[in-house]
């Protein structure tokens, strides 16, 4: 493979904060590497590095010549004044420029210059081009080519930039975050999209489901050194276990040669020091070595809930709209204790919407959420909070709490609970505009659980949080003595968390589904494959009544051969037989629609629908051959 990367012995840090030390890998052709470390550790720092947007202390990075290298930052960045179109097609590609002029002559009133554009199209070929890049923008819902950047919401900001980076075609894409504000569709596209595609692939994602699908290579980022894995998110998961466990056992080695030497030393008269110097020094590396253990450290939530009553909360007949745009309709329902919903749908159908009507943050148009007297909100907000940059970590928590009730009598303090936070001392009397990104996010769900609340809303966790802090939050919301609402793209959070999906299709239109998201896929892939199937019965039976109907007048009675006894008893059954199992197929798509089937009932009436369909694709097609004899 040619080597389109190469850093050796990198070394960077902020003043005293050593991020990574002489850290050296190599990024060749084809391969789709996924850069995993905590909050904090660097991640954003390397990518930005290797762009050129941030110096670094020591270190060589060497490209291969004429490479072309496409960012899409964590944050992007664009003039405010820049339309759209000219935004995702800012490139130094000569057929994306002239896609360009094209999309912009068309958009005008006049075309003027067309004759001109067209043969310029012509001659880069770009027709091809054109049509991927219209693939891209509609996948990723950008059809607003006339708006102006600064217009646009941080969401909609990022898909831009992202169909920017995929548009220009880089020999290397460079991603940070890329998932953070698609919906699933987008997210599951942009996953078959990234592993058909040639380009090599740098990238810092949390989503877990898409680094074991996409991804070839781990690189990991532990104690200021580079791990490096050649395999899925699976395989580095296997292989880092063994490697802590084979660093921990050297250092419980390391530890009794410790003990013992530790004795030696003690019991050396002063005056004979020095005949053991190279000794002694050798104890102290091997103090060193033997103080030294890896561990999983991670966030421990281990918080009171307040008491929560029978009555959690009632949607009364709720209608919402945003002009033309219809969020809910007419829409009861009533909330049970301990209940864990998970909300899904594609951008702009009303998620967050919903969310804030239930917290009071936006009023309904009609109808009222009658919520229980017992209930305690804990919200993490999509947009995290504003924090002042200007104080101290500790200083934020200690303004909501000196202490933390554990429950069962137990307490801690504000320190003690940003510890279990992984925030250390040091960190701790950081200033929050010193904290990464996804160390706010962090602090902002520490703040959201140290306030005891008995139902937790949470819309968009999982962006910009670690992958250790990701686990311990799924193990958390699982044992919850409380109700969750969660809206995530994070499928496999989404899979951990909650026992039945809100579906937003839009318009106004829900669907609650009984099951995780894995569950709600196959069955929708289900519907779509019985949709697909019964369009193509229909065109069969349309074409046959077509030459039917036209061979009819041409054929003369006595020329045509006429069923055989067994073949005219065969043809009868099946006009029987069809209809009945036509019913039956019907019978088992209402239980699969109804959301009352349990996990086991949904894969056995799957399987049986499944089934059905082939059984009656098979019967059609011998009843048409047997109708035209």
């Amino acid at each position: 493979m040619a080597s389109y990367l190469q850093v050796e012995n990198l070394t960077k840090s902020f003043g005293d904060n050593l991020l990574f030390e002489n850290i050296s890998f190599g990024i060749a052709d084809n391969q789709r590497v996924a850069l995993i470390a905590k909050n904090g550790a660097g991640k954003t720092t390397l990518l930005n590095i290797i762009s050129g947007k941030e110096d670094y202390k020591n270190g060589n990075i060497t490209f291969r010549r004429d490479l072309r290298i496409g960012y899409l930052d964590q944050d992007p960045d664009f003039p405010k004044e820049l339309s759209v179109l000219d935004a995702c097609l800012q490139t130094d590609n000569e057929a994306v420029r002239t896609i360009a002029a094209y999309e912009h002559c068309m958009l005008s009133e006049n075309h003027d210059g067309l004759d001109e554009i067209l043969a310029q199209m012509d001659l880069h070929k770009a027709w091809d081009y054109e049509t991927r890049i219209k693939q891209i923008l509609g996948k990723l819902k950008i059809t607003n080519f006339d708006q102006l950047i600064g217009k646009l919401s941080g969401g909609q900001l990022k898909r831009v930039a992202l169909a920017n980076v995929l548009i220009s075609e880089p020999d290397l894409l460079i991603l940070d975050e890329p998932t953070n504000h698609l919906d699933l569709e987008m997210i599951e596209w942009l996953e078959d999209f990234l592993k058909r595609s040639t380009m090599a692939l740098l990238m810092v994602t949390h989503d877990r489901y898409f680094l074991d699908r996409v991804c070839t290579n781990i690189y990991e980022i532990d104690h200021q050194a580079l791990y490096q894995y050649n395999g899925n998110y699976s395989y580095y998961l296997e292989k880092r276990q063994e490697r802590i466990e084979s660093y921990n056992a050297e250092s419980e080695r390391a530890n009794n040669l410790y003990k013992k030497e530790l004795d030696w030393m003690r019991r050396q008269p002063q005056a004979r020091a020095h005949k053991a110097k190279s000794r002694q020094e050798s104890f102290y590396e091997i103090e060193e070595r033997a103080k030294q253990r890896r561990n999983n450290s991670s966030v421990q939530l281990e918080v009171k809930a307040s008491y929560l009553g029978s009555k959690i909360f009632e949607a009364q007949y709720i209608c919402k709209s945003y002009g033309d745009l219809k969020i809910l309709d007419n829409y009861y329902y009533n909330f049970a204790r301990y209940e864990k919903m998970g909300i899904v749908g594609k951008n702009g159908t009303g998620k967050s919407t919903f969310l804030k009507m239930l917290l009071g943050e936006v009023k309904p148009d009609s109808g009222t959420f009658d919520v229980g007297e017992t209930v305690v909100f804990g919200y993490y907000s999509q947009d995290g909070l504003a924090f002042d940059e200007q104080m101290k970590v500790l200083d934020v928590v200690q303004d909501i709490a000196e202490e933390v009730d554990l429950g069962n009598g137990k307490k801690m303090s504000a320190s003690q609970f940003l510890l279990h936070f992984l925030f250390t001392p040091e960190t701790q009397h950081n200033f929050v505009y010193k904290l990464s990104g996804g160390e706010k996010r962090r602090l902002h769900l520490c703040t959201v659980l140290m306030r005891n609340p008995n139902f937790l809303v949470l819309d968009e966790p999982t962006n910009d949080l670690d992958i250790v802090t990701l686990n311990i939050l799924e193990e958390y919301l699982q044992s919850f003595k409380g109700c969750v609402i969660v809206v995530s793209h994070d499928r496999y959070f989404m899979d951990k968390v909650v026992d039945h999906l809100l579906v937003f299709k839009g318009n106004a239109e829900l669907k609650d589904f009984p099951g995780n998201y894995t569950d709600f896929r196959e069955w929708n892939e289900l519907i779509e494959e019985q949709e697909r199937e019964e369009k193509k019965v229909a065109s069969i039976k349309t074409s046959y009544n077509q030459v039917e109907n036209n061979d009819s007048k041409n054929i003369k009675k006595d020329s045509v051969r006429k069923l055989s006894y067994k073949e005219k008893q065969e043809f009868e059954a099946l006009e029987k037989e069809i209809p009945k199992l036509e019913v039956e197929k019907t019978d088992c798509e209402n239980q699969l629609a109804s959301g009352t089937l349990t996990s086991d009932e949904i894969i056995k009436a799957s399987q049986r629908f499944s089934l059905l369909s082939d059984s009656i694709d098979e019967k059609t097609m011998r009843w048409l051959e047997l109708s035209e004899i």
